[in-house]
């Protein structure tokens, strides 16, 4: 992942608080913007897609 090409959110908040994505062969991994030395968590596009429609879809509510 040294190669990795690491993005964060134009929106992420002053204090960095957020996380980085980054496009890997088979996929995206996500690591801490706070903690970059951790391992990433890696997943495949579909993995991710039906992660993001369950947040817009109000599923991980009972979380916060």
């Amino acid at each position: 992942m040294t190669d990795a090409v690491w993005v964060k959110s134009t929106i992420s908040d002053q204090a960095g608080c957020c996380v980085e994505l980054a496009e890997i062969p088979g996929g995206i991994a996500m690591r801490d913007s706070m903690d970059t030395g951790r391992p990433a968590l890696c997943y495949t596009r579909e993995e991710l897609a039906a992660f993001v429609a369950g947040v817009k879809a109000g599923e991980f509510d009972r979380f916060l």
